[in-house]
C-alpha cells in the first residue's frame, strides 16, 4: 500500500511524500451525464489505501478516516459534505484523547523516575488540557452537520439587537492530582 501512495504522490512530483497529496477524480466532459455529476478526491494515502485493498481483494473499510493526524489534516481540505466534517472533528477529539493518555504514561513514568517536578506538573496539566479539548470538539463536532440557515456572526446578531458577546464557559477546573 505504501508503494502505491508513494507512486501516486511521484505523479504530483517526484519524491513528494504521500502524506502532502491530495488527489481529485472527475469525469470528461464526453463521460455519460451520471459519471458527471460526481466528483471525489481526498488524501493519497486513503485512495493508495482503497487500491492496495481493490487489486488485491481484501475487505474495504467502509469510509473510514485516516488516524494520522497529518492525513486528517488533508482530510479537512476535502471534507465537502457536513458529515464529513463532523466525522474529522470526531476523529480529531479520539486522537486527542489518545495523546492525552501518552501524556499520562510520561507523566506517571516521570514521578516513577523522579524527574523534577514541575516535569509531572507540566504533563499533568497538558494531559487535562488535551482531554479538555477533546470533549469540547465532541461537543461542538454536531454543529458542522447542520449548514447555519441564517447569519450568526457577532455583527449579525449585533444588527438584530442581540448582544455581539457571547459568554463562553469553561470546562471545571481538573482535581488536583495526588502524587
Amino acid at each position: 500500500m505504501h508503494d502505491l501512495a508513494r507512486a501516486l504522490a511521484d505523479q504530483l512530483h517526484p519524491g513528494a511524500a504521500p502524506r502532502d497529496v491530495t488527489v481529485s477524480f472527475g469525469a470528461r466532459r464526453q463521460a455519460p451525464i451520471e459519471y458527471r455529476s460526481r466528483g471525489r478526491g481526498g488524501p493519497v494515502t486513503v485512495y493508495a489505501q482503497a487500491l492496495h485493498a481493490a487489486l488485491y481483494g481484501l475487505p474495504t473499510p467502509g469510509e473510514s478516516l485516516p488516524t494520522a493526524l497529518d492525513a486528517l489534516l488533508q482530510a479537512t481540505h476535502t471534507a465537502t459534505v457536513p458529515e464529513q466534517k463532523t466525522a474529522v472533528l470526531r476523529q480529531v477529539a479520539e486522537q486527542l484523547r489518545n495523546a492525552a493518555e501518552i501524556i499520562q504514561r510520561y507523566q506517571y513514568r516521570a514521578q516513577w523516575d523522579r524527574f523534577p517536578t514541575d516535569v509531572a506538573e507540566q504533563l499533568a496539566t497538558a494531559h487535562d488540557q488535551a482531554q479538555q479539548i477533546a470533549q469540547a470538539l465532541d461537543r461542538v463536532a454536531p454543529a458542522f452537520s447542520h449548514q447555519p440557515t441564517t447569519d450568526t456572526t457577532p455583527r449579525a446578531r449585533a444588527a438584530h439587537g442581540q448582544s455581539a458577546t457571547t459568554l463562553v464557559t469553561s470546562p471545571p477546573s481538573p482535581a488536583p492530582r495526588h502524587r
